[in-house]
């Protein structure tokens, strides 16, 4: 079935609205239980007032709604299916020599639009709101309203600067004031593609921001054979950012879909693994295809020509009992990908990809039937 036809604009319509309807409830009951637990974790904090809290409420959304992103769908297609089939809808569109698969074309393709939207338009919003969540809770946690996430963490990480030689830093100390990163105690070691020590540069403070780059200031720098140097300030050229550095700091949860790439990259060029990383920008592509899935597995348990046999009970136990198998199995496999047992292709797309073989020939077992 085309989706431009009149039926086929008519089923998406139908998923579309059921879609939202269902995330706006699931949005409503999850705010306010985050509402009620901050409540209760700010009873007592006079610097953590009403405003703070309905903002740490907010902000907090996305991270569970990415979560249960799946079963919403799920359960909207679940409905928008078992009222086509209460009304008869479906009987008369089964009539009119419209397939099973003609009949979950145009869902599909709906389906897949909002998940290409919720990875491109979506997520780089939700990941800016769960970075600001993670930066509030650490500013609750430490009861310092102008406190960042990686106050006093720390920082140690590695950058290849050319093809030739690569940066190890280290400073104990970061605070951030505007757009400046201030550091204090910093060590560079400056080492070969073969780990050999080149040179070591100490300093007592440095600045970084995205204008004036690395400036380390009260510098002492050591190198073998040679008397120690001591230099005012040192410039050093470098693609750290302020953003790559909370990227360290953060889950990869918190960095956008758009982002994720060139972090990768970045990663992979300074000899770190980028595998948390990788696994979920894989995750996040494969989201579509995880919709379409559920769609399927929606449609096994609500598509009966008569309704009435197996009763809504069937409908609902079944269907969110076989979803919650493929959530568990998927984050079970997702762990094995994680950890390296298996490759991080297979470790994202087989949950995904068996689902939606077995839906799909359940189906056409039903459609032969």
């Amino acid at each position: 079935m085309n989706p431009n036809s009149i039926l086929g604009r008519y089923l998406s319509k139908q998923i579309i609205l059921n879609f939202l309807g269902v995330l706006l409830t699931v949005l409503g009951v999850v705010f306010i239980f985050e509402l009620i637990e901050m409540l209760r974790r700010s009873a007592g904090r006079e610097e953590a007032g009403f405003v703070f809290v309905i903002q740490m409420a907010l902000t907090k959304l996305p991270q569970t709604i990415d979560m249960v992103f799946p079963f919403v769908m799920m359960i909207a297609a679940m409905i928008t299916f078992w009222r086509l089939s209460k009304s008869n809808e479906f009987v008369i569109i089964r009539a009119a020599g419209v397939s099973i698969w003609g009949f979950l074309f145009p869902v599909l393709v709906a389906t897949f639009v909002v998940g290409i939207i919720n990875i491109t338009v979506i997520n780089p919003v939700s990941s800016k709101m769960y970075e600001l969540y993670e930066t509030m809770d650490y500013r609750f946690k430490t009861r310092n309203p102008n406190a960042v996430l990686f106050t006093d963490k720390g920082l140690w990480t590695r950058e290849a600067i050319n093809k030739d030689t690569v940066l190890v830093i280290q400073a104990k100390n970061l605070h951030q004031e505007n757009d400046t990163l201030l550091l204090r105690d910093v060590s560079i070691m400056e080492m070969d593609r073969k780990s050999r020590l080149i040179r070591r540069v100490e300093a007592f403070a440095a600045t970084l921001d995205d204008k004036n780059g690395f400036e380390l200031k009260d510098v002492k720098v050591y190198e073998a054979g040679k008397a120690r140097i001591d230099l005012p300030s040192v410039k050093y050229t470098t693609s750290l950012t302020l953003e790559r550095i909370k990227e360290n700091f953060v889950d990869p949860e918190s960095i956008s879909f758009w982002d994720l790439p060139d972090t990768i990259r970045f990663y992979e060029k300074s000899g770190f693994s980028a595998l948390k990383h990788y696994l979920h920008y894989l995750s996040l592509l494969a989201s579509p295809f995880l919709l379409c899935t559920m769609i399927l597995i929606a449609a096994v348990f609500a598509l009966r020509p008569n309704n009435r046999r197996g009763g809504v009970m069937f409908l609902i136990v079944g269907g969110v009992s076989t979803g919650f198998i493929v959530y568990f199995l998927s984050q079970v496999i997702y762990a094995f990908g994680l950890n390296g047992y298996i490759p991080p292709f297979m470790a994202v797309w087989t949950p995904t990809l068996i689902a939606g073989l077995i839906s799909v020939s359940v189906l056409l077992h039903l459609e032969d039937g």
